[in-house]
């Protein structure tokens, strides 16, 4: 018999998703807008307490692409873009015609490492060339060094992007992720901490800025009795459908946030017994990680030879997922020929780094078989 599949981050309902969507069924309102679109912006607006107005889109990739347009990113601009991180970061500034510059990680957090990052800024400027928008990204739930890259940002009038697809219920010194930048971007992708199946949000300092999103978002329609336009736009609303169902996540939110960081406590207890593992934790008690997804970077000096892709086919033997970190944009075939600045750190991440099973709904026999694994390979 064939175990189940336990998977690196599935999907988890709450239990009252249902009963927004079959209202909109009720009701007809199927369209990308509604009260399920409206309530599930302000839902997202009271739980980020902060002054920000939200725009629900059909995805995180949108929700950068519109970003990088309202902060005025054309054909030929450059864009600073953290290195370790999902492609989606980047792939918005190809579709304008932008040019991505890549930055390597800090070791503390795994994200965009604020002293690369004037150099970068400093050597463009040099060349005559200042970055027109900075993408920061909060990695698998982690805050970036938010303190020293904001500053680094102000200190030469550039605008953030801040990438909190991977963040929603993170924040740093109380205050939640997706609210640092000029812009931030939220994803409800379906493994992401909660979903609407496909979906994102681009969050916005005010109203004004949120109608511009809206405009965009709906084929940038004129105001006229006809259809009207004056500027290209994109189909890129959420539909009431989605919103429905992010408002049943909604209520389960915090939850999804303590079972993640529940899963991450197990590995971190287990492998504190491990020599030449480290868990990605928290650097200091001013970071709070939501923990989407659980990680680890494997020294196999310290391990007796044992690596992570051993691990991960230890995994892949007993139908348990896992993957791992992410492929530096820098090291990409479609980005290999851009500017990168700093190191060797996220590709030395990338070579001994592994995400571990870090679902909410992983339950103790669950625990039980990836610890099986762990001790077989690793011991105890």
């Amino acid at each position: 018999m064939v175990n189940s599949k336990i998977w690196l981050s599935s999907p988890h309902m709450g239990g009252t998703e249902q009963n927004y969507v079959n209202e909109a069924f009720a009701t007809n309102w199927v369209a990308p807008l509604g009260p399920n679109v409206n309530g599930f912006e302000s839902d997202l607006e009271n739980y980020l307490q902060a002054d920000v107005k939200v725009g629900a889109l059909s995805s995180g990739t949108a929700a950068i692409h519109l970003g990088l347009i309202i902060l005025g990113v054309q054909a030929g601009d450059e864009v600073i873009c953290q290195s370790m991180t999902f492609s989606a970061s980047a792939n918005p500034i190809m579709y304008l015609g932008a040019i991505p510059i890549f930055i390597d990680s800090e070791i503390e957090t795994w994200n965009m490492c604020p002293i690369a990052l004037e150099e970068a800024i400093k050597d463009r400027i040099a060349k005559g060339k200042k970055p027109k928008a900075i993408i920061g990204v909060h990695l698998y739930g982690m805050p970036y060094k938010v303190d020293e890259i904001h500053a680094v940002a102000k200190r030469y009038d550039i605008p953030v992007l801040e990438d909190s697809a991977e963040a929603l219920g993170s924040h740093y010194k109380g205050q939640k992720c997706g609210t640092f930048g000029d812009m931030g971007v939220l994803s409800f992708n379906g493994n992401k901490i909660i979903t609407t199946s496909g979906g994102g949000a681009l969050v916005i300092k005010n109203l004004a800025m949120k109608d511009r999103v809206v405009f965009l978002s709906t084929q940038a329609r004129d105001d006229a009795p006809h259809y009207q336009h004056s500027e290209v736009g994109y189909n890129y609303r959420m539909s009431n459908i989605s919103a429905g169902i992010g408002r049943g996540q909604m209520e389960v939110l915090d939850a999804h946030v303590a079972l993640r960081r529940q899963m991450h406590e197990f590995y971190v207890s287990y492998f504190s017994n491990i020599k030449g593992v480290t868990v990605l934790t928290e650097p200091d008690q001013d970071y709070f990680s939501n923990h989407w997804l659980s990680a680890i970077v494997i020294d196999p000096a310290l391990t007796t030879g044992i690596t992570s892709e051993d691990l991960r086919l230890a995994m892949e033997a007993e139908n348990i997922e896992s993957r791992p970190l992410w492929k530096p944009m820098h090291l990409q075939p479609i980005f290999q020929d851009y500017p990168y600045y700093g190191s060797t750190i996220a590709e030395t991440l990338f070579k001994n780094g592994l995400c571990l099973p870090s679902g909410s709904n992983l339950d103790d026999e669950a625990r039980a078989r990836i610890r099986s694994v762990l001790v077989k390979l690793m011991g105890t």
